[in-house]
């Protein structure tokens, strides 16, 4: 006999299972043109090595994750770097504390915040997210977790470092303004490259990121920015896309700025676009704290299609790609761009 209950409700479950068969389908289908991709973005000039790095897994047609991972742990360990890594500069205790998030095509993300004593704080965040079953760690929990997994505690102060911090103690006061306690950290400076963001499509379509930074230079211990928050210094939707900041983090996180971006996205902005009103959107609400500081944007779609967007002038990304390997991108700022429009 007709049951019209039973074939209404094999109808529903038959359209759920069509639903997820064509979600799952375009996890591993390329919604770009075979030229374009893979494909690896990421922030500032030091993303051109960071980059070179991750190419050597995606060419490989590795996996995006990977990919990131193996890239900004090249800027985290160089010794040259004063604003990502081992040889970032301290808090106002001289204590140096290392951010980092990372994201893969599933949505599945891991975190570390305001960590010491670990070098690599990329490769914690993905052990976080793959080895435990929560997203964030912090502190002495971090590094707890770290040296469980095998990892080996290093002193990370190092001696010139440790001689910025002495200089700048000689006149610091206790609350800075933000991004301007010292010259290299002044917005639109060459020296303002607080973050490595980066962001890769790799052969299958799939989208990973990853974001780590030491932090603000000589800030109050425990101060954490954007960069490990998921949702502000860093956002991967795989249907859509993915974004990374750079720049002072409270601002980012007030405005969730990275999953701002890829919903811009979503809903028809081109990654250039995009940026740029997450950064419209911050001058609005601060219009007077906008000028004295430096936030930026950078954006990948899943077409392959990226862009960015600055407070200030000054900020640029990388780019590298079958095509070229080294290209560096100045970035359009508010300030520069469009203020006067």
């Amino acid at each position: 006999m007709y049951d019209r209950r039973k074939f209404i409700k094999l109808t529903a479950v038959t359209a759920s299972l069509a639903t997820l068969s064509k979600y799952a389908t375009a996890k591993t289908i390329t919604s770009a043109p075979g030229d374009r991709l893979p494909i690896v973005i990421s922030t500032w000039d030091f993303g051109i090595a960071a980059n070179k790095e991750a190419w050597k897994t995606l060419e490989k047609g590795g996996r995006a994750l990977d990919a990131v991972e193996a890239g900004v742990k090249i800027p985290e360990a160089d010794m040259k770097n004063h604003t990502v890594g081992r040889a970032g500069y301290p808090d106002r205790d001289g204590r140096v504390t290392l951010d980092a998030c990372i994201m893969d095509e599933f949505g599945n993300c891991g975190s570390v915040a305001a960590m010491e004593n670990i070098a690599h704080p990329i490769a914690v965040a993905r052990l976080v997210m793959e080895k435990t079953p929560h997203v964030m760690l912090v502190g002495d929990g971090a590094t707890q977790f770290a040296v469980e997994q095998g990892i080996k505690k290093e002193k990370l102060l190092t001696p010139e470092s440790e001689k910025a911090w002495k200089k700048w103690l000689v006149t610091a006061k206790y609350s800075p303004k933000m991004n301007i306690e010292n010259e290299q950290h002044r917005p639109g400076s060459k020296y303002n490259h607080d973050t490595i963001g980066m962001l890769a499509i790799d052969a299958k379509g799939n989208i990973s990121g990853a974001c780590t930074t030491s932090g603000m230079a000589f800030k109050l211990h425990g101060r954490v920015g954007d960069s490990p928050i998921i949702g502000a210094g860093l956002f991967v939707d795989n249907e859509i896309g993915g974004a990374t900041s750079t720049g002072v983090g409270e601002e980012v996180i007030r405005n969730v700025g990275s999953f701002l971006v890829v919903e811009l996205m979503r809903q028809g902005y081109s990654p250039e676009d995009a940026c740029k009103e997450a950064v419209h959107r911050i001058i609005k609400k601060k219009p007077e704290t906008a000028k004295e500081i430096q936030v930026g944007f950078l954006a990948i779609n899943k077409k392959g299609e990226y862009g960015a967007y600055a407070i200030q002038e000054g900020f640029s990304f990388a780019v590298c790609d079958k095509n070229k390997q080294d290209l560096l991108i100045p970035g359009k700022s508010f300030y520069k761009d469009d203020k006067n429009k």
